[in-house]
């Protein structure tokens, strides 16, 4: 498995924008799918964005697409979470997530960071 580790998180207004980064463990962060996760006090956790091992694909849910942008650095075994356009509905905790196998839109992922909190103010 890979250890992951959030940052970036914080408290901003609506219509702000946010990076989130999750830096990984291990040499074969290369061939880990890769995603983010979001959970807000008293919900499940739900997806967010996916990008594929060699970042060919990615996935987004309907609530943030157009919105948040996924990309990664192999190079610096780095995933990314751009949000631009944050709304309050936006405020939770961010999770990242890796898979060596697949990329799926239910927590069910091989690896979990500790989360990074994100609080949009309106």
């Amino acid at each position: 498995q890979v250890q992951l580790v959030e940052s970036g998180g914080g408290l901003v207004q609506a219509g702000g924008s946010l990076r989130l980064s999750c830096a990984a463990s291990g040499r074969t962060f290369s061939s880990y799918n890769m995603g983010w996760f979001r959970q807000a006090p008293g919900k499940e956790r739900d997806f967010v964005a996916a990008i594929t091992w060699s970042g060919g694909r990615t996935y987004y849910a309907d609530s943030v697409k157009g919105r948040f942008t996924i990309s990664r650095d192999n190079a610096k075994n780095t995933v990314y979470l751009q949000m631009n356009s944050l709304k309050p509905e936006d405020t939770a905790v961010y999770y990242c997530a890796a898979d060596s196998s697949r990329v799926t839109t239910t927590p069910l992922w091989d690896s979990w960071g500790q989360g990074t909190q994100v609080t949009v103010s309106s």
